[in-house]
């Protein structure tokens, strides 16, 4: 490889002809470029554009040669004509170089061989010193290969273009040489191109793979914290439960006790009274009237007949204690929700409709981000994408991969659909959405309430009635999920795989008032209102 001082030939090379510059010239990139190649390459883009980086122009640049540049091509180029081609006749290692070649032998010669030669074939072809003679010339009419022919893309010598290549378009090979290494370099600076993009892409998911792993990180130490917050707070009611039993029937016993002591008084009591009744009863008939009035009396005591101690002093504390967990997981669970909402919202995208699909009961908004049904038939041109009987318009990008969110605005509207559904589902007649048909979605039938549009429908219980819907779909994952945007809940999942690409879609049923108009539109940012 040759070089001159620390340059290389590459750093001298033209990035169009491939060649050591002629004329080199500067554009304002900072890019050089032969004089020719560069202008003939304008010609032939319709931008003024850097071929290397790019970079476009508004007008052509004003270029002019740089002679330093220019100068140090020129030694390259003299270091190149050194390398002679050598005498082919010449035994050794020391042979001396080439100074003409012979179109009929194909051999090259040194002076002195030269002249034994033009003395012994006079009429034989003379050109200046070329190596590997064979290469270069027409195997049938052994005539040097001048001529390209665009028909048959070869190489060929003039007596062809009398024979075989008759009639066809030829030009000199130097020329064609010169357009297919422009060719060439543009192939190679988009390949390069292509690479570039590769390696960029490879270095941005490693980089995902990094991220994903701090996430997964964080989200297990996320997890240790919710889960260990739960068990600090079961264990922590569980505790004050145990002390509340443990008093109550403390209390209970002491309750007892007292009971007891009462019980124990008055059969002391009695046991007295007994003793006189017997002792009495034993006495002479003077002494057992005297004393009969006042014992003849049973002695007042409390009626007992109706005290109970409970054996089962705690009814209902252990659910009265769960439901106090319940209030702590739900408020857990909206705290989660909150913050998946905000994960999910970073994969917001631009959804707007497809007038091509839009049944012609449904008025679409010039923005494509509005539908209503309009309450009367529209003539619309046929389409095969459009929906002729179910009052259904799809979105007009679909998802083949990768992670979606849009929210939806559906106000005090009692009747519709709205998710996402196949791209190969049936357009024409009657249409059932279900999963079975190709649909997840969302319904809500005036009178029916929230349903999931699984097989059979699934009915929802919703605490409060949703105004701002957001839809989240992760194609690789096979899950379709809906948000209560503006209360912070979850609806609903549905879990399945997608073998092919899914659009979001739309059904309204019949309606005729302009506030019942559906608004699909982004996620609303910080700060704004989320009603």
């Amino acid at each position: 490889m040759a070089s001159t001082g620390n340059l290389s030939e590459e750093q001298v090379h033209c990035s169009i002809c491939l060649d050591v510059f002629t004329n080199p010239v500067s554009i304002p990139c900072g890019h050089n470029f032969c004089q020719n190649c560069i202008l003939g390459y304008w010609k032939t883009s319709p931008l003024y554009q850097c071929p290397m980086c790019k970079k476009s122009f508004q007008k052509r640049p004003d270029i002019s040669v740089n002679t330093v540049l220019r100068e140090i091509a020129e030694q390259f180029k003299q270091i190149r004509v050194k390398k002679e081609v050598l005498c082919d006749v010449c035994l050794g290692e020391g042979r001396p170089k080439a100074i003409k070649s012979c179109l009929v032998c194909l051999t090259s010669y040194c002076e002195e061989h030269l002249k034994s030669h033009a003395t012994r074939f006079t009429k034989h072809k003379l050109i200046e010193p070329v190596a590997n003679m064979e290469d270069r010339m027409c195997p049938k009419h052994e005539r040097l290969l001048e001529l390209y022919c665009k028909k048959d893309q070869t190489c060929v010598c003039v007596l062809c273009t009398e024979t075989d290549h008759r009639a066809h378009y030829t030009v000199p090979v130097e020329r064609e040489w010169t357009d297919k290494k422009a060719l060439l370099k543009r192939t190679e600076m988009e390949v390069q191109q292509m690479i570039q993009d590769r390696v960029k892409k490879v270095e941005e998911i490693k980089h995902s793979v990094e991220l994903n792993k701090v996430s997964a990180q964080k989200e297990v130490e996320e997890s240790v914290q919710v889960f260990s917050d739960l068990v600090r707070s079961i264990q922590r009611t569980q505790a004050e439960l145990v002390m509340v039993i443990e008093e109550k029937q403390r209390q209970t016993e002491q309750w007892a006790e007292g009971l007891i002591n009462h019980l124990e008084q008055e059969i002391s009591e009695l046991r007295r009274r007994h003793g006189d009744l017997e002792n009495v009863a034993r006495t002479d008939h003077i002494n057992f009237l005297k004393n009969f009035p006042a014992l003849s009396c049973p002695p007042v005591v409390r009626d007992w007949s109706d005290t109970r101690v409970p054996t089962d002093t705690c009814v209902g504390m252990i659910r009265r204690s769960v439901s106090k967990l319940e209030s702590t997981l739900n408020e857990t669970i909206h705290k989660l929700i909150d913050s998946e909402i905000k994960k999910i919202q970073k994969y917001t995208v631009d959804v707007t409709l497809d007038p091509d699909t839009a049944n012609p009961w449904l008025q679409l908004s010039q923005d494509r981000r509005q539908v209503r049904h309009l309450g009367a038939w529209q003539d619309l041109p046929e389409q095969p994408a459009r929906f002729d009987t179910v009052v259904i318009v799809l979105g007009r990008c679909g998802f083949s991969s990768g992670r979606h969110y849009w929210e939806v605005q559906v106000g005090d509207k009692d009747d519709w659909y709205l998710g996402v559904a196949k791209s190969s589902v049936n357009r024409k007649g009657r249409i059932s959405v279900s999963t079975a048909q190709g649909y997840w979605a969302l319904a809500m039938k005036k009178s029916q309430g929230y349903r999931a549009s699984t097989t059979p429908p699934l009915l929802l219980s919703l605490d409060q009635k949703p105004k701002r819907i957001g839809v989240y779909v992760d194609y690789e994952e096979g899950q379709v999920s809906f948000y209560d945007v503006k209360n912070r809940t979850h609806i609903f999942t549905f879990k399945d795989s997608f073998t092919e690409k899914i659009f979001p879609f739309f059904y309204l049923y019949c309606c005729d008032k302009a506030s019942d108009t559906m608004v699909i539109g982004p996620a609303p940012e910080r700060g704004q209102s989320k009603s």
